[in-house]
């Protein structure tokens, strides 16, 4: 057999077992859709609702790039949500000739309800697997996508989907809330010159957020990227008032950031507390923490307060920001 057959069946075999899991996995995806038909919805209206409510406010324009949908389609869904009362269609300050897109109360409701459905279908997935067997699929799963998302095409140029991440975003595992403590202190103390007590802190944030976590309530999201550490955030419920959340320990290690992961993790915060009934988020960071000031600041939050002080070795200034859910 000339080396030019073997490679065409090599990649004949390939092809088939492409297709196959393909077909697979469009049979799996309709399975987790069918129960979205008892509300009403597709698929794709309900990634679209998901779309505006963990966004705030955002434009038709936005959504249909992000999802890549046909503009036309997109027009219909939303007019569809506006004669439901799902949407609020206001005129933007900045650009008259744009009308930006939110939620209404209603519509909240709606996406609180869809979000269950779906993390239910998650865990029906998830739970029957073992650790290891979870880790190997979402490492999987992170792994087509970076080959698809690299991939040249026809003129040489890599073909790179702006809309989807590189990284992912997934629930801690043994040994993550280890490293959170040691990035923090190793990071801070490199970068900005904290010393020790600043450490000590973050192992008593951590501690107190494992000792009475509040599943329903609180969460901690770890970033991964090329399966490596990208970054990590928590949110947990404010000790004196019942609907407030606080977001702490945003942290974008050095090499993945520029690629949206510090975004995504306030985002994820901020989704989670929409759909646990917060009606607040408040956080406390120091004014010489630029980046994250910068992320604070798109995700809608208001800078409330500040303090000169003496911490963690250094004279800061802390800040405390809020976002009105």
């Amino acid at each position: 057999m000339s080396e030019d057959s073997a490679h065409d069946s090599v990649l004949r075999t390939e092809i088939t077992a492409f297709r196959g899991f393909n077909r697979f996995y469009t049979r799996f995806i309709g399975i987790l859709g069918e129960s979205l038909l008892e509300t009403g919805f597709s698929l794709t209206e309900a990634r679209i609702l998901y779309e505006l409510a963990t966004r705030g406010t955002s434009n038709a324009s936005e959504i249909a790039q992000t999802l890549g949908v046909d503009p036309a389609y997109l027009s219909r869904v939303l007019t569809r949500f506006e004669t439901a009362d799902l949407l609020r269609r206001t005129r933007s300050k900045q650009d008259a000739r744009r009308a930006e897109l939110s939620l209404t109360r209603r519509g909240k409701t709606l996406f609180r309800k869809l979000n269950s459905l779906s993390e239910a279908q998650a865990l029906q997935t998830l739970e029957p697997l073992s650790l290891a067997e979870r880790q190997r699929m979402i490492a999987a799963m992170g792994t087509i996508e970076s080959l698809l998302l690299s991939r040249p095409k026809q003129d040489g140029a890599v073909a790179q989907d702006k809309a989807a991440p590189r990284f992912i975003l997934r629930a801690p595992l043994p040994g993550d809330y280890g490293l959170v403590v040691s990035r923090e202190g190793a990071l801070y103390a490199q970068e900005y010159g904290f010393d020790a007590s600043f450490e000590a802190l973050v192992a008593r944030i951590v501690a107190d957020f494992v000792d009475h976590l509040q599943p329903a309530r609180e969460r901690c999201w770890i970033a991964e990227k090329d399966g490596r550490h990208a970054g990590h955030i928590f949110l947990v419920q404010h000790p004196k008032q019942k609907h407030t959340a606080k977001l702490r320990l945003l942290l974008v290690e050095p090499e993945a950031r520029g690629c949206g992961v510090g975004a995504a993790l306030v985002a994820a915060c901020i989704a989670f507390a929409r759909e646990a009934g917060y009606r607040k988020v408040t956080l406390w960071t120091q004014s010489i923490l630029g980046a994250a000031r910068q992320i604070y600041t798109r995700s809608g939050f208001t800078l409330v307060a500040e303090q000169d002080n003496f911490q963690f070795g250094k004279q800061l200034t802390s800040q405390t920001w809020e976002l009105e859910l």
